[in-house]
């Protein structure tokens, strides 16, 4: 008799263990993001992070992270904390507007500054780059520079 109650509390706590949901710690990381040559004294330079192609350079996506962050000088650093280890790729505007986002011409040419994540060519033959060619590994403390542009590269 005293085998089977222990029988049904071993089952009962495997039971309950099974019950449990054990939460995974998911390992994050940090991106430290500078900007530089940035040509105005006044308004904001906005930052936004993409985890993947979708929204990429232009749209607000699902899960992409932006701040932005007072000019004072010809330099901005932001850091992104809590990213998941991943590729990620950056897009910068120089918001004079303060609407936060990238004016363009009738013919899609950027009216604002703006910066890409790994500084790629941007010129009428590019376009605008996709995420491949902007796109980085995060790992734990990663460091990028992005150079402002105010024109299309020749």
């Amino acid at each position: 008799m005293l085998n089977t109650w222990y029988r049904y509390l071993l089952i009962a706590g495997f039971l309950a263990a099974s019950c449990i949901k054990i939460a995974e710690a998911r390992p994050t990381t940090t991106l430290t993001v500078n900007v530089n040559g940035i040509a105005h004294k006044k308004g904001e330079i906005c930052l936004r992070v993409y985890p993947s192609a979708q929204g990429f350079p232009l749209d607000n996506s699902l899960g992409s992270r932006s701040k932005c962050t007072q000019i004072k000088g010809t330099s901005v650093q932001h850091v992104f904390t809590g990213l998941v280890p991943g590729t990620y790729a950056v897009a910068v505007v120089d918001d004079q507007k303060g609407d936060h986002k990238l004016h363009r011409d009738i013919f899609g040419i950027p009216q604002d500054g703006f910066g890409i994540s790994r500084n790629p060519t941007v010129s009428i033959s590019t376009g605008m780059p996709k995420f491949n060619n902007a796109s980085f590994k995060v790992t734990k403390n990663t460091t990028i520079n992005i150079s402002m542009k105010y024109s299309l590269d020749p």
